[in-house]
């Protein structure tokens, strides 16, 4: 059996969808809420109901579990999101859990620059949840990724809903220079799904991104020309664009870029670009030739 935390997010989503296909048990690990599920159409998957904060439910979550991917995470939600109580006190709890309950192996998905020395919220979550795994005894699998991109995802769509919205140009932090190293996401979840059965990946922390490192400028310019949308790029400081999606954020909740998503251009968020066809034998996807979910209707 093979468990699935953050199940309903955009890259759980395409997890589910693959290890059902390929004949395996999953169930899926859901917080209480009021609202249904966003599951894939079509797949039967088994649903345990747990808060990461109890860990009596958790136990009974992951009882006959092998196998636990854990991509929940609050970072989505923005600064409605809590960090601690999710990545960081929830990575403890489940960590806890699967050691009681006898976990062969972790999978998790963290960050480029992740630390838990970092000034940004999200890699300082992320680096202390890091830690909890590779402390815990289980044998784990960490892939630290950046840009993931593909329908329904939290990085194209929203800077495609933003330019749609802009009135005429479009803000970016200095020229936008940060190289990003954008991957499709149904090549990560073939990574993740390889990785179980590679016994040379038990302990190992993977930085894995795509096949080419592109400046944001340049991204951006990618969706505007997918989409047909056209605006001027402005530079603008990036504490000034800071403040201004901070500002936003709070009087617009459905804003599309969030305050996490300027901590991921504030460095080159970047690896080796022949992790994935040294580890895996497989070329990603060039992230301009996999946009075609930009283009509505």
């Amino acid at each position: 059996m093979i468990l699935v935390t953050g199940g309903t997010g955009f890259i759980g989503r395409s997890l589910i969808r693959t290890l059902t296909n390929a004949g395996e048990q999953v169930r899926v690990l859901l917080r209480p809420s009021k609202t249904s599920p966003n599951f894939p159409k079509g797949i039967a998957v088994e649903v345990a109901v747990s808060s990461f904060t109890d860990q009596r439910s958790l136990r009974a979550a992951i009882k006959d579990v092998d196998v636990i991917y854990h991509l929940a995470g609050a970072e989505r939600q923005g600064l409605q999101g809590n960090l601690t109580q999710v990545d960081v006190e929830g990575t403890a709890t489940l960590m806890r859990a699967c050691k009681e309950s006898g976990t062969k192996r972790i999978m998790y998905l963290s960050h480029h620059g992740a630390d838990r020395g970092s000034a940004y919220p999200v890699m300082k979550a992320k680096g202390i949840a890091e830690n909890w795994i590779i402390n815990s005894g289980i044998p784990y699998t960490i892939f630290r990724t950046g840009a993931i991109f593909g329908s329904g995802d939290q990085f194209t769509e929203p800077i495609a809903r933003l330019l749609r919205m802009s009135p005429g140009f479009f803000l970016i932090p200095e020229e936008g220079k940060s190289l990003l190293q954008p991957l499709w996401v149904e090549d990560l979840v073939t990574c993740m799904v390889l990785a179980v059965e590679d016994k040379r990946m038990a302990g190992r922390l993977l930085a894995i991104g795509g096949i080419e490192s592109i400046p944001y400028a340049e991204i951006v310019r990618l969706i505007m020309n997918k989409t047909g949308i056209k605006r001027s790029l402005v530079s603008i400081g990036p504490d000034t664009l800071r403040r201004l999606t901070l500002y936003i954020d709070q009087i617009y909740r459905k804003f599309p870029i969030s305050i996490f998503w300027l901590d991921q251009l504030a460095v080159d968020r970047i690896t080796s670009l022949d992790v994935i066809p040294r580890e895996f034998g497989m070329i990603p996807v060039r992230f301009k030739n996999q946009l075609d979910h930009l283009v509505k209707g």
